[in-house]
């Protein structure tokens, strides 16, 4: 799964493996690991209890949650992300989104994008 936050914005990209662990055991985690034995998480979990997708950060953990019945209609269908807007305190916004991870038009070396899905403009000329 990878991470990507831009100033009030939490984007995951999760691979068809990940998609299907999301799909079956409703989680999917990642760390990273720091010298001095610090780690950062992140994960996303689906759950029967939201109505709507929502975000939070403790200890050292971004947790994302999705509505149960939408990552299940995500990970069986064709659609490509789902996405959220969460209102903060301050009367500003987080926005989540929850994409499927397309392989990339251009190969680059070292990449592994066995598990990821085929990209839909692959065929189109489109890049």
């Amino acid at each position: 799964m990878k991470l990507r936050i831009r100033d009030n914005s939490i984007r995951l990209r999760l691979t068809r493996g990940e998609v299907g662990l999301l799909s079956a055991d409703g989680l999917v985690k990642a760390r990273t690991e720091f010298p001095a034995g610090h780690e950062f998480g992140y994960e996303l979990e689906s759950s029967p209890a939201s109505v709507q997708p929502d975000a939070s950060f403790s200890d050292h953990v971004i947790t994302v949650r999705v509505p149960e019945a939408m990552a299940l209609a995500w990970a069986s269908t064709e659609q490509v992300s789902m996405q959220g807007e969460l209102f903060l305190d301050d009367g500003e916004k987080l926005t989540i989104l929850v994409e499927k991870d397309f392989t990339c038009l251009a190969a680059r070396e070292g990449e592994d994008e066995s598990d990821m899905f085929p990209n839909p403009q692959a065929d189109s000329g489109k890049g």
